[in-house]
């Protein structure tokens, strides 16, 4: 657990697709009422508006109520992409990718990788809360001697540069 980085490019996920229904989409299903798990397997597909995870197998907990369900998906990879708000699409890949839905907080285990635009984030793990627009990634793995790796591309730090820009004369113009 060596870095912090909160990134500036993570832009906020789209909203309307938390107003969705989530389907889940499998070759088989087990489900236990009582503990109220479900556990999918072979082939999986989680949708949610423009949220989208494919996985081996996936186990979801409702044990906490309606709304606050955890999916956790597995695989070799297990894949994530939604689509945000300005419409760039994240894509982030994981041993584990955790959904936690009244959270909105997306957690990856096991070489997590988050890539948006042409940018990414590589760490043994990644955990990025939504709401807050926060990333935080770390790592222990020994083939990377403990760190965490960040590629910014360079049309990517210039359309920063831009929204910045704009973003600061918008508040130029606001004051008396």
């Amino acid at each position: 657990m060596i870095s912090l980085s909160v990134l500036p490019w993570v832009s906020l996920a789209g909203t309307k697709d938390f107003k969705q229904p989530i389907k889940v989409d499998a070759a088989s299903q087990f489900v236990d009422g009582k503990n109220k798990i479900s556990l999918f397997k072979d082939d999986v597909s989680i949708t949610q508006g423009s949220l989208k995870i494919d996985a081996s197998e996936v186990e979801v907990n409702a044990s906490k109520g309606e709304g606050k369900e955890v999916f956790i998906a597995r695989g070799n990879p297990a894949n994530y992409q939604q689509k945000m708000e300005d419409g760039t699409l994240v894509k982030a890949q994981a041993n584990e990718i955790r959904y936690e839905v009244n959270k909105r907080l997306i957690s990856l285990k096991g070489n997590a990788e988050l890539q948006q635009d042409s940018s990414s984030v590589k760490g043994d793990t990644i955990s990025y809360d939504m709401n807050k627009e926060q990333l935080l990634a770390t790592s222990s793995d020994k083939n990377s001697k403990g760190r965490v790796t960040t590629v910014f591309r360079p049309e990517t730090v210039k359309k920063i540069n831009e929204q910045n820009e704009v973003e600061a004369s918008k508040q130029d113009k606001e004051k008396p």
